[in-house]
């Protein structure tokens, strides 16, 4: 089957009519490149099961289907050689509520929560929305254009605290895209047991790795002795384009944690959103086919950024390894303190901010859209910054 990812489509609606964070927040004559939110379909099959339960006409409350945690069974199996159970599974509305869900079912007022940045911004607020204290570590950058962000144990050791309790970690990372190596997690799971920490692994991106042939191991498949002390995080929501269904998996080999998160999470969220739990089955039974086509656009969308971002002086880019986020580094180009303003003021263009990730001269640039969107927008960007 074919799919089409080359025809725009109409994300702006008069009065706000399905508004869309992404296309609305920024006057109609910008081109948006920020949210993680793709301008593609979601797959057909998603599509076709959201119509069939829509016709039914009753939105009621409802429970997570068997159906479909024994989906998510299959998918961790045949993608991540990882098998789980349906009762490890914990369906609620969101990875970021689960992030301060986390904190709240784990640590306790004043407990430290270490991150590593830069990072997607929801991991930096959990502390202080949460009470704790916030605690950070850097990544080590890239010394060339050829070298990647690589994970920096000795900056974990110098921020860990006695009053360190949770790491909250993203597996790929967001916003560089990386894939850590199993040397990297290795060190890290040699860390977490040392200091005999709580992890919460984001793990949002990993069906978008973007080599040929690539496949995800989570980090408790990686280190099983991590289970008793991992919650690891899974959603349908940027893979398949189902953000604004707000469904997501907090997977808990351990029943004692389970339990733990699962008590926190009384009161605090609503029941399962009836279509977004649709959606997700369709997508993970059905949607493979429609992923493998987004695949191969994405690295050429990814192709085509880094050969135009090697002819913007100051500016580079350590190519991502997943997601349709690239994180390019703008210190030297030009732009002033906050290259993102300069960019939407003088270029309409809406990139992220880099500071929000803890990176002030950095932006993030969402690719993840038709190549003639794409292209108008890097044709913007290069009144300011070709040379």
């Amino acid at each position: 089957m074919a799919f089409d990812f080359a025809t725009p489509i109409e994300r702006r609606h008069p009065n706000g009519g399905w508004a869309s964070q992404k296309w609305h927040r920024y006057a109609d004559d910008v081109l948006p490149l920020w949210v993680a939110d793709m301008d593609f379909h979601s797959p057909p099959a998603v599509i076709e099961a959201l119509h069939a339960r829509v016709s039914h006409g009753v939105y009621g409350y409802g429970e997570v289907p068997d159906t479909l945690t024994e989906t998510l069974c299959e998918w961790s199996a045949d993608h991540y050689l990882w098998p789980i159970q349906p009762e490890w599974q914990q369906w609620l509305p969101g990875v970021v509520p689960a992030l301060h869900l986390a904190a709240l079912a784990l640590t306790a007022p004043g407990d430290g929560v270490l991150t590593v940045t830069p990072i997607y911004p929801p991991f930096l607020a959990v502390a202080e929305r949460t009470g704790r204290l916030p605690q950070q570590a850097a990544l080590a950058t890239p010394v060339s254009a050829d070298d990647s962000w690589r994970l920096d144990i000795g900056a974990l050791e110098a921020a860990v605290t006695p009053q360190t309790r949770l790491l909250l970690w993203c597996h790929p990372h967001n916003p560089t895209g990386r894939v850590w190596s199993h040397g990297e997690l290795a060190a890290l799971a040699a860390f977490v047991e040392r200091h005999d920490l709580w992890v919460v692994s984001d793990e949002l991106h990993c069906d978008l790795l973007l080599d040929e042939g690539a496949h995800h191991q989570p980090l408790v498949a990686a280190f099983p002795a991590l289970a008793k002390r991992t919650i690891t995080l899974w959603a349908p929501s940027k893979t398949f384009n189902l953000a604004g269904l707000t469904t997501a998996c907090a997977v808990i080999p351990d029943e004692s944690l389970r339990k733990r998160f699962a008590q926190a999470a009384k009161g605090l969220l609503p029941d399962g959103n009836v279509l977004g739990l649709v959606a997700a089955e369709a997508a993970y039974r059905h949607g493979d086919p429609w992923r493998q086509a987004l695949l191969g656009v994405l690295r050429e969308h990814c192709a085509t950024l880094k050969a135009r971002v090697a002819t913007w002086p100051g500016v580079e880019m350590s190519p991502p390894a997943s997601t349709y986020l690239a994180w390019l580094d703008m210190r030297q180009a030009g732009l002033g303190e906050s290259p993102q303003a300069s960019l939407l003021e003088q270029a309409g263009v809406a990139l992220s901010d880099g500071a929000a990730f803890g990176h002030p001269g950095f932006v993030r640039l969402n690719f993840g859209t038709t190549a003639s969107q794409l292209e108008a927008a890097l044709a913007r960007m290069d009144t300011l910054l070709a040379g």
